[in-house]
């Protein structure tokens, strides 16, 4: 019984020091798939938050751009995704999307669900605990260059 009084007296301290940041991520494209490296800048967000323990979730604003993890290395970034890209969601095709807007980027839009617009990731010892050769990345699907904004909210406990 004393223990769990303890627990609960322990979990009321945290929930007290509970932190709430949002950030915003400001970058400019090239968009045909590029992918750019947002790493260093979200883990400065989570490191100015002051958050020990919680959750960093990004959103990238717009439907043609998408947020993931990958190893940050030439033949991937100029490469590899783009390639698979193009075998999954050819550039090409027919897209319904395009006759209804008038536009050439429904391949973007196909692209950027497939891969998703948000991360949800852990935050321990006041950092997101990335592997060695995994980097979090924002891939510009679009047609043009874009200004692209990608939210970060910060959640947790601090010291």
């Amino acid at each position: 019984m004393a223990s769990l009084s303890r627990l609960r007296i322990q979990t009321l301290a945290r929930i007290l020091k509970m932190i709430v940041e949002h950030y915003a991520l400001e970058c400019r494209t090239k968009g045909n798939d590029q992918i750019v490296d947002l790493t260093g800048e979200t883990q400065a967000a989570v490191a100015a938050s002051g958050v020990q323990v919680g959750q960093a979730v990004l959103l990238v604003h717009g439907s043609t751009a998408a947020l993931t993890t990958l190893e940050y290395e030439p033949g991937l970034v100029n490469h590899d995704v783009a390639a698979a890209l193009e075998r999954v969601a050819p550039r090409n095709e027919r897209y319904v999307h395009e006759e209804t807007w008038h536009d050439d980027n429904g391949h973007s839009h196909v692209r950027a669900s497939l891969i998703g617009p948000s991360l949800a990731l852990p935050i321990v010892e006041g950092k997101i605990p990335l592997g060695t050769w995994q980097q979090i990345v924002l891939v510009d699907s679009d047609t043009r260059p874009r200004g692209r904004t990608v939210h970060v909210s910060v959640v947790g406990v601090g010291d």
